[in-house]
């Protein structure tokens, strides 16, 4: 396996990121200027000018800060076991495990925010992430 085609669920990661990133601002400007909220006013991350958007506003930046959170343990494994030449088809799948469960995870917080389905999801990733690392021990 080339280091390549086992970094491809890091990248993927990477991109749903990006894409939270680009949801996170595509309800975020337009729910700001609709309260009137001004750009000014909302230099502290923990101003009241976020208690003035709707929840769905906010899911969004919240799981956008979640994928900048755990996976960075993702990123920073996959790259040492590909460093360490210790790619193996476990290792990959269970990458991929992880990536689809994180990608579920953002769709419930950003749609319904089932906050129990939500942490089950984010419990098994961690499960997961967990079984990564210990594969590359043994």
């Amino acid at each position: 396996m080339t280091s390549t085609t086992f970094l491809a669920p890091v990248l993927a990661l990477i991109i749903w990121t990006l894409l939270i990133w680009v949801l996170m601002y595509a309800r975020r400007i337009p729910a700001m200027q609709a309260a009137k909220i001004d750009p000014e006013t909302a230099k502290s991350p923990d101003g009241k000018w976020k208690q003035d958007l709707p929840l769905s506003v906010q899911a969004s930046a919240h799981n956008y800060n979640h994928l900048l959170e755990q996976p960075t343990i993702f990123y920073a494994l996959m790259f040492y076991v590909s460093l360490t030449a210790q790619m193996s088809a476990p290792i990959y799948y269970a990458a991929w495990a992880y990536v689809l469960l994180r990608l579920i995870h953002s769709f419930i917080q950003v749609s319904s925010g089932k906050v129990m389905l939500r942490f089950a999801i984010f419990s098994l990733s961690t499960l997961v992430l967990i079984g990564m690392v210990v594969l590359t021990l043994i």
